[in-house]
């Protein structure tokens, strides 16, 4: 679901074995829960099902994802294009709409025939335009 500011949302539910001993979800998990908020992004929005490869990503946990948070929402913004690669921010929020997490990642355009980096098409560069974040 997108809302007004283009910022795209789904809600992810907290699985029972995902937290530990504490209560708290691992923090592999909340990775998992990065991927699965960019995978629905993915393939709710973008026409074409081009390959993009995760090149490098930044996690800051801010608190902890309890097994009472649920149901999480992922939310997923474009913060930058190039040519080859663009990057998304996301934020876990918990179902008191408290920010958990903020995740950075480059994500590059992928030719799997030739493992190489190719160019966003125009297609694909318009949509992620529509879901570009809005400088604060």
């Amino acid at each position: 679901m997108t809302d007004a500011s283009g910022a795209y949302r789904c809600p992810i539910e907290v699985r029972w074995g995902d937290s530990d001993r504490l209560g708290h979800v691992n923090n592999a998990k909340i990775v998992e829960y990065l991927q699965e908020g960019r995978i629905k992004f993915f393939r709710t929005v973008l026409p074409a099902r081009d390959a993009v490869v995760v090149r490098k990503m930044d996690v800051e946990f801010l608190r902890p994802v309890k097994d009472s948070s649920a149901p999480i929402q992922v939310e997923t913004v474009v913060t930058h294009m190039g040519v080859t690669s663009f990057t998304v921010r996301q934020t876990i929020v918990d179902c008191d709409d408290a920010v958990c997490a903020v995740a950075d990642t480059v994500l590059v355009g992928f030719d799997p025939k030739t493992d190489t980096a190719r160019p966003l098409s125009d297609e694909v560069r318009a949509v992620l335009d529509r879901h570009r974040a809005v400088p604060a």
